[in-house]
């Protein structure tokens, strides 16, 4: 299931660059809260075997970590160089991570030394990968500037791998 945070203002655009001013007039609990009933409706689909998962990227990522953040119920998630959540809302996450982050991302990368710190502290089962030299977006295969195919590649392995793991069980 993939679904479309901006739906509540039409859908994402089939101009990409007009996105990010839409995300910016989301209601942040809101979306929060479709997340979660998207988690709460696969959990209980009939074709489901009741084990979620989340995989997202840059703000989505950000979005993923806050569902692990709020849904007791997605049981792996995999946010892609996505914004930390709060420190003290660490505690609170239940799911299993696996953290993609590019090693060119001043911005997203400062969160995470008390993301990690927070983490070790609640005790959560997490693992981080650093693509060093690759940029922020390096998954993108759309962005010439910013793709890095072998980051991208072994990244993606590794998400396969992890849900499967989690997942599968």
């Amino acid at each position: 299931m993939a679904p479309d945070a901006l739906t509540p203002l039409g859908g994402t655009p089939e101009d990409r660059e007009k996105a990010p001013a839409l995300i910016q007039k989301l209601d942040y609990q809101s979306t929060i809260q479709n997340y979660l009933a998207a988690v709460r409706y696969l959990k209980t689909h009939p074709v489901s075997t009741g084990k979620v998962g989340a995989v997202s990227f840059c703000w989505g990522g950000a979005m993923a970590n806050q569902v692990a953040v709020h849904s007791p119920d997605v049981l792996a998630v995999v946010p892609y160089y996505g914004r930390q959540p709060a420190p003290e809302d660490v505690a609170k996450i239940k799911a299993s991570l696996l953290l993609q982050y590019a090693g060119v991302d001043e911005a997203i990368n400062k969160g995470i030394p008390a993301y990690e710190e927070a983490l070790k502290k609640a005790s959560v089962d997490y693992k981080i990968y650093m693509y060093e030299g690759a940029q922020h977006a390096f998954n993108n295969d759309t962005s010439p500037t910013r793709y890095n195919k072998e980051a991208a590649q072994l990244a993606w392995q590794r998400t396969i791998s992890f849900l499967k793991e989690k997942l599968k069980k």
